[in-house]
């Protein structure tokens, strides 16, 4: 199997079925798909039910009960069950272009890992997305996003599918390369050796953390932001907590001062 596709989610079923169908109509078709669920009800299970034939590798769901935000826990989890040697990191309300798996694919080096971006959409776009827009595509093309509620900006750049032009701005935007749990990925091996994602942090950074690890052990990072496109659904963030973004910041600056590779409470807690 060429690449494993791990998949956070909790209790977004709607969104995630769209996220799902997008991964249905992917140019490349040899991967697996993982559901990382941070303790969703049954609803998001069933859902995953429905799709187990559309795939020619079997779904599989990662579940732990909910007891808050556990997200870290729950994606280490899904590590351990991958079965390929290079993993890709994406959320349960991204809906990716159908060549978003063979990009990272495609741009796969060793020593390196790769760091996607999204597009983000209101609510309004978010909730005109129907299968059928999905399967043929025009989710992301300017001219139905525009009609359904985006408004124009700079950030449509983002959507012009040309390889000349998507290398250019990889090269010449501003954004520095971090590890982003919504488009990232990674080969197994490096994940495992900062000891995967850290448990002891909530919301915030946490992804990126990961990341700065992966710095410390002397893994590179490559741009592909303009390359590797997925389209953000919107939705309300009530998980936010301000004082656990402020300690996650604080271990994140005492890993980056003390060059730690390893953490202690990740992968091996299992």
């Amino acid at each position: 199997m060429k690449i494993s596709v791990i998949i956070s989610t909790y209790n977004s079923e709607e969104w995630l079925r769209k996220v799902l169908l997008g991964y249905t109509i992917q140019t490349e078709k040899d991967f697996e798909i993982i559901i990382a669920d941070d303790g969703s009800t049954n609803k998001t299970k069933e859902l995953i039910d429905s799709f187990r034939n559309q795939f020619i590798n079997k779904i599989k769901h990662i579940w732990h009960e909910d007891n808050g935000f556990r997200k870290c826990k729950i994606l280490n989890k899904a590590i351990e069950n991958a079965t390929s040697d290079y993993l890709l990191f994406t959320d349960g309300d991204c809906i990716p272009r159908k060549d978003f798996v063979a990009t990272h694919l495609a741009n796969k080096k060793q020593g390196c890992f790769l760091s996607g971006g999204y597009f983000k959409l209101p609510i309004e776009t978010s909730n005109a997305i129907s299968e059928e827009i999905i399967t043929n595509g025009d989710c992301f093309k300017v001219s139905w996003l525009t009609k359904n509620g985006l408004k124009l900006n700079f950030k449509v750049s983002k959507l012009i599918k040309n390889k000349l032009f998507s290398s250019f701005m990889n090269w010449v935007t501003p954004t520095k390369p971090s590890w982003n749990g919504h488009n990232s990925s990674g080969f197994k091996s490096d994940i495992l050796a900062v000891n995967g994602f850290n448990e002891l942090l909530s919301y915030g950074g946490e992804d990126r953390e990961m990341g700065e690890r992966l710095f410390n052990l002397g893994i590179f990072s490559k741009q592909i932001r303009y390359s590797a496109i997925c389209l953000h659904l919107y939705h309300e963030r009530n998980y936010v907590d301000l004082e656990n973004i402020k300690r996650n910041m604080e271990i994140r600056k005492f890993n980056k001062k003390n060059n730690v590779v390893k953490i202690e409470f990740g992968i091996n807690k299992h």
